[in-house]
């Protein structure tokens, strides 16, 4: 309630029909549906918990709920988010990571598959991409027995938000040579932590004899020639590829599909593959140079972590399990759940943004490179249980004239 009076992100949920007027208690029942989604409740146990009818809830998700309005809800509340003053502590919005998340799922679905590593029956997978801000600005619901590299570009090339994402962080799931040549040709940088990267395939450019002599270290180990013809030939069909990527005409997921499976006789397949590989050599060169580099990498993939436990913690009802049968309801159910998590995050970051220039006005030091250590993705400040009171004017009227709810008083120290 707090974040809409301050990004009016539920005006972003509009009515399928365009209707434009919007009832006193619209905003209530958004709030109701948005966390019965999120929650896994369900609209039956949301309107016994919450007094609001099941009649009012099924028809405000109807009509509501969509995709596309989720999206720019969640878009207004990371745009939000972007600008707070503790948010540009944690980091500056260019570099993200994504990672998929595995949920069970409960009877049959057209999405769901068996895999008995993570499920006792059937599950899918939902794909998030988050930002170094730890604010989640993509969300996509995956077959779980698919490879995630497919759906890395996806939600980076329709960012719809303000953060100006440049490099992107993945786990070895999320790499394929395919990749390292299409996020550099669409100028961004594919920054992976790749398990087993002392056994990749190393190239080089010029015979080994000439490499071995001027860099006896290290030349032996680049032991395969990469084929530069082919990249020069293919040069400008791989540019137009990269537009078509850039500027919507084409889905990042079906190219990187289509290509990642194309044999060597695919001429552009195989251009992609040499450029790849040479991306993929000069990443790994930095990545074994700087300790750094690689510490950055981990924390940001560390990162996405700590919000796939706030997710899950969110997601508590009917012991996780999703229960939509089809990929427009999970789709939805997964975006709810986005705008739940970015919605915590949110109002965490803010509180601790006023809690430390509190405690600097009172004269405390507060190291900024200490504030980037910490993170607001966790949920010792939700409740669970008990009656769920949507009440927005109630709630609204215990804040502050600055529109917050006043700190907690630090507990005096003991003698």
């Amino acid at each position: 309630m707090e974040l809409d009076r301050r990004t009016g992100f539920l005006d972003c949920l509009t009515h399928a029909g365009g209707k434009q007027s919007r009832t006193p208690e619209l905003k209530r029942n958004l709030l109701a549906v948005l966390i019965a989604n999120a929650t896994n409740l369900g609209l039956v146990r949301m309107a016994e918990a919450c007094g609001i009818s099941y009649d009012i809830l099924a028809w405000t998700q109807e009509w509501y709920i969509r995709e596309e309005t989720l999206a720019a809800a969640n878009a207004a509340i990371v745009n939000y988010h972007h600008r707070l003053p503790m948010t540009q502590v944690f980091g500056g919005g260019t570099l993200s990571s994504s990672d998929g998340q595995r949920f069970p799922v409960q009877g049959k679905s057209t999405t769901a598959r068996a895999m008995k590593k993570y499920f006792a029956g059937q599950g899918l997978s939902t794909y998030t991409h988050v930002s170094d801000q730890h604010s989640t600005f993509g969300t996509k619901v995956i077959v779980v027995t698919r490879r995630e590299a497919q759906y890395v570009l996806d939600e980076i090339m329709g960012n719809k938000t303000d953060l100006p994402i440049t490099e992107h962080a993945t786990d070895t799931h999320g790499v394929t040579l395919v990749n390292f040549a299409l996020f550099d040709l669409v100028g961004m940088q594919l920054s992976p932590r790749i398990r087993d990267l002392g056994k990749i395939t190393l190239y080089r450019m010029d015979p080994q004899r000439d490499v071995s002599r001027l860099w006896p270290v290290t030349g032996p180990l680049l032991t395969q020639k990469i084929n530069i013809r082919l990249i020069e030939e293919s040069w400008d069909d791989l540019l137009r590829l990269a537009a078509s990527i850039k500027f919507g005409h084409a889905t990042a997921s079906l190219i990187v599909g289509k290509l990642s499976a194309s044999s060597r006789q695919n001429t552009l397949a195989a251009a992609l593959k040499e450029y790849g590989a040479l991306r993929r050599t000069i990443y790994a060169a930095r990545y074994l140079a700087d300790e750094t580099y690689r510490r950055k990498i981990a924390r940001q993939l560390n990162k996405g972590e700590s919000l796939h436990s706030l997710r899950r913690d969110l997601h508590y009802a009917h012991q996780g399990r999703i229960r939509e049968r089809f990929l427009a309801g999970q789709t939805e159910q997964a975006w709810c759940l986005t705008v739940l998590t970015n919605s915590v995050v949110t109002w965490t970051s803010e509180y601790y943004g006023l809690a430390v220039a509190q405690m600097r006005a009172e004269g405390r030091a507060v190291d900024d490179e200490l504030l980037a250590h910490i993170s607001p993705a966790h949920s010792e400040n939700v409740n669970y249980h008990g009656t769920i009171n949507v009440e927005v004017d109630t709630e609204l009227a215990k804040l502050d004239p600055a529109g917050y709810r006043p700190l907690r008083s630090r507990r005096p120290e003991r003698a």
